[in-house]
């Protein structure tokens, strides 16, 4: 293997967007300002129940990849997996849209789940005050994050071909480490696209350490308080920041940075974290336009 055969590979994602694939986005005909007709792909969105052993959990609108990753994520960010719960199965059936994961717990979630139905008054809703309570005593892991990696990481990112480009109307999360972009998920949902990560990164086996989120959401407490259960101690965004999210970060002693968008950025929390080694005029700009949506307008 030739040394740019060698760079290419370690250069390549895990997982990247699939923006051909048929299932994701199909082909829907209307007519423009001028009255022309035009044709643009929009991305699917399907129904995915997922069950904990014999108990339905929730059912999540999704774009449908990764559905078992989803499914183990979702449960392990509403803490009804434990990090200590060793999993017997994760059964996805297609004709059914159901994912049944498996545990060798015994597992009995009514009363969260008629709590759940309560107060938020809808049967996706979260358990917010239960994620709280899971950030108690938490300590996120050492580590360092340089503007150079951010730089690099956001035109990378925002760059590569992706559903976003292809049909818009999707959100991205990227797990990162250094300047290198691991796993790409997206969704019609950007908590699906973390949950896909977090499901991956449990059913792989990957730690934490050493990672860093990316995402195209706002940072709102619930984003922040799902990277820090994931162990994760750096998320950055393209998008702005919410009060509770910031307020939430500091309290955890997460790196939070946003608005990053080609040679700017803000760090709201964890700024010990940051090590300025890259002159920002030297950041590649952020291109205008660069989809291939933008090109049949």
């Amino acid at each position: 293997m030739t040394a740019d055969e060698t760079g290419a590979r370690a250069a390549r994602l895990i997982i990247a967007p699939d923006p051909e694939a048929p299932r994701l986005t199909r082909a829907v005909t209307g007519t423009d300002q001028t009255g022309a007709e035009r044709e643009i792909r929009v991305v699917e969105e399907r129904p995915l129940t997922i069950y904990l052993n014999a108990q339905e959990i929730v059912t999540a609108m999704t774009i449908g990849d990764y559905p078992e990753y989803l499914a183990v994520g979702y449960l392990a960010n509403q803490g009804m997996l434990r990090a200590d719960d060793t999993l017997t199965g994760v059964d996805y059936d297609e004709e059914l849209e159901t994912v049944v994961v498996r545990t060798a717990r015994v597992t009995d979630y009514e009363d969260k789940l008629r709590r759940k139905t309560r107060t938020s008054g809808c049967a996706v809703g979260t358990v917010f005050g239960d994620m709280m309570e899971g950030l108690e005593g938490l300590t996120l892991p050492p580590a360092e994050l340089r503007t150079s990696w951010l730089y690099a990481l956001a035109h990378r990112i925002n760059t590569m071909p992706s559903l976003y480009l292809e049909a818009g109307a999707i959100h991205g999360t990227v797990l990162c480490e250094a300047d290198r972009p691991l796993v790409f998920m997206e969704d019609v949902g950007r908590h699906n696209a973390v949950d896909k990560i977090a499901g991956w990164m449990r059913m792989e086996g990957v730690p934490a350490t050493g990672k860093m989120l990316y995402t195209t959401g706002r940072l709102t407490s619930e984003m922040v308080i799902k990277t820090a259960l994931m162990g994760i101690p750096v998320l950055a965004s393209r998008s702005g920041f919410t009060a509770w999210g910031v307020e939430i970060a500091r309290q955890v002693g997460l790196t939070l940075v946003g608005r990053l968008r080609g040679q700017r950025f803000i760090c709201l929390s964890g700024e010990e974290r940051l090590i300025r080694d890259a002159d920002p005029d030297s950041a590649p700009q952020e291109p205008r336009r660069s989809s291939r949506k933008a090109a049949a307008e």
